[in-house]
């Protein structure tokens, strides 16, 4: 039973991200049917203001101890370089509250410090899309997941980027206490108690900047003519080169193959012109080069997670959607 929370802190406090934690968590709500929960703020120097920007502090009056017997300990965004950068007692907290049968929840890029630890090793995770190749890089023993808004491993729950700690929180009540606490928790928030999709429709895709044997020139042209229907065999003879080798030196450059790059372009075009233009579903899947609104609603789902439409609602700028309303 989920019955005691610690949050442990150190330089420098992501105030949202903390701030998340103390709203699931650290607020008495048991006027409105929520159990209470025992919330301890903790640091490896407790007393000791922390810095959190801006000329503001967070002071945690617990020590490291006070988190062991609790039945989750919860970790903002923090440090994202050199392990050493972690409180070797803080790493050690970490363990031996798992060891204790005890869970930890990552909030953002909080998920450094549960791979310092080794909590993460042969497990499957997540954190802010913007750091999941670095995170991967760090730790190869740690399978990264970057297209959800949180991954539970089990005894770690991860989360990506800011708000998606509300997400992870939320699940982490739904699964000890039922839907009906985490509803009421979420309704006090005015937040959805669970959101579909993932992060990855608020992933941007730089092109690759790539030099040499025409490449540059072939990516240029692609992205000119997305519109058009593109063969390898045409891409290959821009390149000057064989279809197998344009193919196999495409994937050495870019990293993947041209018809998933293509795809996630035309994708990237579509989340464009559906953020900024009335457009109808049809013409912006003529436009990006799908050819039919079926073609981009499967492709779009697929690479975002979410439909064109629910896509459009979420980003499109105010005044675009009272357009889209009159039409």
């Amino acid at each position: 039973m989920l019955r005691k929370v610690a949050v442990i802190v150190q330089n420098r406090v992501a105030l949202f991200e903390y701030g998340v934690i103390n709203e699931v968590f650290g607020i008495d709500r048991t006027d409105d049917g929520v159990p209470p929960f025992e919330f301890l703020v903790c640091s490896p120097t407790p007393g000791v203001p922390l810095d959190s920007g801006n000329g503001t502090s967070v002071t945690a009056p617990h020590p490291l101890t006070a988190a062991l017997d609790a039945d989750v300990v919860a970790v903002p965004a923090g440090g994202i370089g050199d392990p050493s950068a972690f409180d070797d007692d803080y790493l050690e907290t970490l363990r031996e509250v798992v060891r204790r049968g005890g869970r930890v929840l990552t909030v953002c890029t909080g998920a450094f410090a549960a791979a310092a630890a080794g909590l993460l090793d042969g497990r499957r995770c997540s954190t802010h899309w913007r750091y999941g190749t670095q995170l991967a890089a760090m730790y190869p023993d740690v399978t990264v997941d970057t297209s959800v808004l949180f991954v539970e491993d089990g005894p770690i729950i991860t989360s990506a980027g800011t708000a998606a700690g509300i997400d992870a929180c939320l699940h982490l009540v739904r699964e000890e206490l039922g839907p009906q606490v985490a509803n009421r928790i979420a309704r006090r928030m005015v937040v959805p108690p669970h959101r579909d999709g993932g992060q990855r429709q608020y992933v941007e895709t730089p092109v690759p900047d790539c030099a040499g044997d025409g490449f540059g020139e072939v990516l240029g042209w692609m992205l000119e003519n997305l519109h058009v229907e593109i063969a390898v065999a045409d891409l290959a003879a821009r390149a000057v080169m064989s279809p197998r080798t344009f193919a196999r030196r495409f994937v050495d450059e870019v990293g993947t193959t041209p018809h998933k790059w293509l795809t996630e372009q035309r994708v990237l075009h579509a989340r464009n012109l559906l953020e900024s233009t009335s457009l109808s579903i049809d013409e912006v899947a003529e436009r990006v080069g799908f050819g039919s609104a079926t073609l981009l609603r499967h492709h779009f789902g697929a690479t975002v997670g979410v439909s064109p439409t629910a896509y459009r609602r979420r980003f499109s700028c105010p005044t675009d959607r009272a357009a889209i309303g009159r039409s």
